[in-house]
């Protein structure tokens, strides 16, 4: 039986992915935080990830035993990796031909292991001009990365999590939450070597409050 596909996600995802574009683009009209309009804008991240959490388990929670994780993960790859490839060539074409960057800096093997390392999403952060992205050449894949980790331990671990254990899991997570926010001033870390574990994080909370959010109908 094919299961209800909730319209009301998709737009909710829409604006998400609007809202960080925004933000981004904000950044550098306004370089003094506060005053930036959509200066949260970067906490849609979380909310994917969160809306993530939420859409595996309605998905997957009652047939993964049947399917298998190798077809999970077969299905995972099939609906996520496709962006990344794209992402990657794109990002390899504007950095080859960018009239303001200096790829000769990178001799043919550099760019050659950056790229690869780019379809495979293994982190890679030795760009300095580009502030240490995990991903240099399609830098917004940070997230996707956090997603494929969630995906693992969603499938080795959260599926066979009763309720109140995950909602134990989530509670620490929350308390993670706090400690990464206070420690930095912001929730904005996972996306550079600095700020690696913090995108653990913030994807430990928001995908396993999402799929408690499920589990709790």
């Amino acid at each position: 039986m094919t299961r209800r596909h909730f319209d009301i996600l998709d737009g909710l995802r829409g604006i998400a992915a609007l809202a960080v574009v925004i933000f981004h683009f904000m950044e550098w009209v306004f370089t003094v935080p506060s005053t930036n309009f959509i200066g949260h804008g970067f906490l849609a991240v979380d909310f994917f990830f969160c809306l993530s959490g939420f859409v595996i388990g309605y998905a997957y929670d009652g047939r993964i035993d049947k399917i298998g994780v190798g077809n999970f993960f077969k299905a995972r790859l099939i609906r996520l990796h496709p962006l990344v490839v794209l992402g990657s060539i794109l990002g390899l074409i504007g950095f080859l031909w960018n009239p303001f960057g200096s790829p000769m800096a990178y001799d043919a093997v550099k760019t050659a292991l950056l790229f690869a390392c780019s379809l495979l999403l293994i982190p890679l952060p030795l760009m300095s001009e580009r502030f240490f992205n995990l991903f240099a050449l399609n830098a917004p894949s940070w997230s996707l990365f956090w997603e494929y980790v969630a995906n693992i331990i969603y499938a080795f671990v959260l599926r066979k999590a009763n309720r109140v254990t995950l909602m134990i899991l989530t509670i620490s997570a929350a308390a993670g939450i706090l400690i990464v926010s206070h420690r930095a001033g912001n929730l904005m870390g996972g996306w550079s070597k600095d700020t690696f574990l913090d995108g653990g994080v913030r994807v430990a909370y928001s995908f396993s409050a999402g799929l408690l959010l499920f589990r709790s109908n």
